[in-house]
């Protein structure tokens, strides 16, 4: 992020949910990043369906997603990073309609990829409007559910954030369904779970109630496979998967599973 002058802290790293280094917070530039050889990498992980990430690894090291419809396309959770060859590659692919971060982990350089897609709308969930440390015109405050695009919706059930966003889209999957989970469900390392969490590096957990919440709103979408934000997917069974999760969370949260610690 381009500043003139020295922040303090910053306020989304000293929350709860997130954690800073032992030598403390480290600031820097996009120009910084550039000259130090930074680069993005853009792969395809299904037909229509693109990861962005960043080698080496920028903040918190997040996977964009984007998604390439008939109507335009969805930049989902930008990356904290961006160069003009990656940007003409996704302008290649098709009009961005909406760059959408799940969150406000993902905020970072959003404003800076609107400039690089034609000043592309960024939608950011009205309960999270305050996070936002670079106000600009291209950012507007969305609620509720949102067909974006044919097949495309945005929905909030909140939990990790109370704006906290997943995108569902109807085609993927070859027609099975997609639920780009952000950080709100986040796909475990065994590949048959997920988990539900204020915060996963400081295991804050969130209650049995929010996480029914969570479960119930994912449950109006058909979806076969599920992608997080840090490159775990679940690969197939996705919707049941996320039910039987919530079921175990909500169930060692309530006690029913005290005889076996």
């Amino acid at each position: 992020m381009e500043h003139t002058e020295a922040i303090g802290v910053c306020r989304i790293c000293a929350d709860e949910r997130q954690w800073v280094p032992a030598e403390g917070q480290q600031w820097t530039t996009l120009d910084e990043l550039a000259a130090a050889g930074q680069r993005l990498v853009m792969s395809e992980l299904e037909p229509d369906l693109f990861s962005i990430t960043s080698d080496p690894q920028v903040g918190i090291g997040q996977h964009t997603k984007l998604v390439r419809t008939s109507e335009g396309n969805l930049l989902w959770d930008p990356i904290g990073y961006l160069d003009e060859e990656t940007a003409a590659v996704i302008r290649e692919l098709g009009e961005v309609v909406a760059i959408v971060p799940s969150h406000p982990h993902m905020f970072g350089v959003q404003v800076e990829w609107s400039r690089a897609l034609g000043d592309a709308e960024v939608l950011v969930a009205e309960r999270d409007m305050d996070w936002v440390a670079r106000p600009d015109p291209v950012i507007r405050p969305w609620s509720g559910k949102v067909e974006l695009l044919p097949g495309v919706t945005l929905t909030q059930p909140g939990g990790h954030f109370p704006g906290s966003a997943v995108a569902h889209w109807a085609a993927g999957a070859a027609g099975a369904g997609v639920l780009l989970s952000g950080d709100t469900i986040m796909p475990n390392p065994d590949r048959t779970s997920v988990s539900f969490m204020r915060s996963y590096p400081n295991r804050i957990p969130l209650s049995g109630a929010v996480v029914e919440r969570i479960a119930q709103a994912v449950e109006g979408f058909e979806f076969d496979r599920l992608y997080g934000n840090f490159g775990a997917k679940i690969d197939s069974d996705a919707r049941a998967i996320v039910r039987r999760s919530a079921d175990r969370h909500i169930g060692w949260v309530r006690g029913d599973f005290d005889h076996l610690t």
